[in-house]
């Protein structure tokens, strides 16, 4: 049997799922259960991971232990402050998340991935961040706090400072929003290392290395990075022109699946007035004329705003340093991935194993040097 090679798989139908579904030309995210996000977005994280998980919102009895088993397993192990203490203090923070998730999930064997793991894994997550990121600034870390919902217990962490209730709001938001995707390339390679019997902490390994990508998990710093060069908003239509003149990239704009405005992004985009003004001001006034010389230079491709535009503002809002925005993805992710992994090991779980295509020469065609 032969198949047609579709570069980057583009529209190849990998997997059945009940996890999330992004409807791109509806312009619409859809997470378990059939709840559009605009539903979803002024919940806590933790409902969302529960109903990620389970495929139903918690009843409040539900939601105070899933609060408490969180709370519980925040704490790092000896392996993985060890292992994070042995890096060097100017990697990415992304590999010191890499490295400590690995060395905190370490055991024997394989076993089977299951809830309590996936738990203590995404409670883990925001430990390591915080960690490292004390570490990197020289000061002492900061010990979980069990009163602390999820959010404001990564800001507690991060800064030692107590958060103000809106910013640890603007961080829960952007976690529920950013929680899943569909199959991205990170939820993918989850997927493709836990079907081969692997354990879980080695499908959130793989995972997390494939968000540590520019082209995926990288695009929000982007975002930041590029906005900050553009000097006001009265600079913003001169820095876009002149970009594209240049045949640069904008950061921000366009998407794999959406046909039009990221849904998360609408919602970002409101939460960023206040979460970030000055930033706000600036971004605001980018996109508009970005999206009008996207569509006058390129009216055959959408080039809407996607989740990594606003995403920058709100986190930056929320207190969080631009080189840890893939970590906070990341923090926000590992539940998307570990109920993938949960939802193929119970559904199918057979090994993926896709064809490649032979481009090589034919051996009957190959010239033999003769002796």
């Amino acid at each position: 049997m032969t198949s047609e090679f579709v570069p980057g798989l583009e529209g190849v139908v990998a997997a059945q799922t009940e996890i999330s579904e992004v409807d791109g030309h509806q312009g619409r995210l859809i997470y378990r259960g059939g709840y559009l996000i605009e539903e979803l977005a002024h919940l806590s994280f933790e409902e969302v991971a529960h109903l990620l998980w389970t495929g139903s919102l918690p009843s409040p009895q539900q939601l105070s232990e899933l609060k408490t088993q969180l709370a519980a397993a925040r704490s790092l192990n000896d392996a993985s402050r060890a292992a994070t203490a042995a890096l060097d203090l100017g990697v990415d923070p992304m590999d010191a998340l890499r490295t400590g998730l690995s060395a905190h999930g370490a055991g024997p064997g394989c076993p089977k991935p299951t809830l309590d793991q996936a738990i203590g894994l995404v409670a883990a997550v925001p430990t390591i961040v915080a960690a490292f990121r004390r570490r990197q600034q020289g000061k002492d870390e900061v010990a979980p706090r069990a009163d602390l919902d999820h959010a404001a217990n990564f800001l507690w962490m991060m800064t030692g400072e107590e958060p103000k209730p809106e910013q640890a709001r603007w961080l829960e938001a952007y976690l529920i929003l950013l929680a899943d995707h569909g199959l991205n390339a990170s939820t993918f390679a989850a997927r493709v290392v836990a079907s081969t019997g692997a354990d879980l902490t080695s499908a959130m390994v793989g995972a997390v290395g494939a968000l540590k990508g520019p082209a995926h998990g990288g695009a929000a710093t982007a975002a930041m990075k590029m906005l900050n060069q553009v000097g006001g908003p009265e600079k913003a239509e001169a820095f876009v022109i002149d970009v594209l003149d240049k045949h640069g990239r904008l950061m921000g704009f366009g998407h794999r699946v959406y046909r039009t405005y990221d849904p998360r992004a609408t919602i970002l985009r409101q939460l960023v007035q206040s979460a970030n003004p000055t930033f706000y001001a600036v971004a605001s006034k980018v996109e508009e004329v970005a999206l009008r010389e996207l569509l006058a230079r390129h009216p055959e491709r959408p080039n809407a705003t996607n989740v990594d535009y606003y995403s920058a503002g709100v986190l930056a809002g929320a207190g969080l340093p631009h080189e840890y925005f893939t970590c906070a993805f990341a923090a926000s992710r590992i539940v998307g991935w570990s109920a993938h992994v949960l939802e193929y090991m119970a559904k199918d779980g057979r090994i993926l194993r896709p064809a490649s295509q032979w481009i090589g020469p034919d051996p009957s065609q190959r010239v033999v040097a003769k002796a």
